[in-house]
């Protein structure tokens, strides 16, 4: 069967999908709903159902060749440096066994230069979809990473939804103005990106809702930031650091 043919035929793709790939074990989340005591943790046993009932597999994007970036090269003269790594990774996905794999990206720079909006056009560029996760109104780790069940309102994370409500094992995840995110003295909205940033340990990223192992190794990172001092330096070694400057006037005019 040709891959393309697993594409949704309403879906529109830059990039076709090569394979399917599994995001968690089956078994597992039987076993976790098998354990449940009945009529307690209602939102968590309809989250371990719903898994079941969409199954593990999702679409992963891996590129027969290199698309023809010339026209977000136009419209994001700004951001030549990052669109020339996104290409280059494009390139040498095309020799791999495994799907498109993006090293995790900080783009720093001032308010207002497009850092978000290049977030979005390198998604629709790839066809993975996006999700936003605004650290300036993170308060508490558990919204990348999930709260425990045990806890009145909790809910898994975005990694967590992104990964088993979305369709793709690789999607694209912003965390927008990462240098604002704030933390209380239990929670550090960043700590679960240390071991997501990891391509190994990010293989088994467990959200803690669903205690169930994720893959989340394919995942295109994407972080904005404006200060750079404010980012702790084990998340910017993780990171391969562009800084986005305003484009010229020359630039703006095209």
């Amino acid at each position: 069967m040709d891959s393309r043919s697993l594409v949704p035929a309403s879906a529109s793709f830059q990039l076709p999908v090569a394979q399917l790939r599994s995001v968690y074990q089956t078994h597992e989340v039987e076993r976790k709903l098998a354990k449940l005591p009945e009529r307690e943790h209602e939102h968590l046993r309809s989250t371990y159902e719903r898994m079941l009932e969409r199954g593990p597999e999702r679409f992963q994007v891996k590129p027969s060749g290199v698309p023809d970036m010339a026209a977000l090269y136009d419209q994001l003269p700004n951001f030549t440096d990052a669109l020339d790594d996104v290409r280059r990774h494009v390139a040498l996905a095309q020799d791999s066994q495994d799907g498109l794999e993006v090293t995790p990206m900080l783009l720093l720079g001032p308010p207002g230069i497009g850092k978000t909006h290049f977030a979005r056009k390198l998604a629709e560029l790839l066809g993975t979809g996006m999700q936003l996760v605004p650290m300036s109104s993170m308060t508490a780790g558990w919204l990348l990473s999930g709260a425990s069940a045990q806890w009145k309102g909790s809910r898994p994370g975005k990694v967590f939804e992104a990964l088993v409500d979305g369709q793709y094992a690789n999607p694209v995840i912003v965390v927008d103005e990462i240098d604002k995110a704030s933390a209380d003295a239990q929670y550090d909205p960043l700590g679960a990106l240390y071991s997501l940033l990891e391509h190994d340990t990010a293989h088994s990223f467990v959200d803690e809702f669903a205690e169930v192992a994720i893959d989340a190794s394919q995942v295109i990172w994407i972080t904005t930031a404006n200060d750079e001092r404010a980012v702790p330096e084990p998340i910017l070694n993780r990171m391969n650091v562009f800084e986005i400057e305003a484009p010229s006037p020359e630039q703006a005019r095209r």
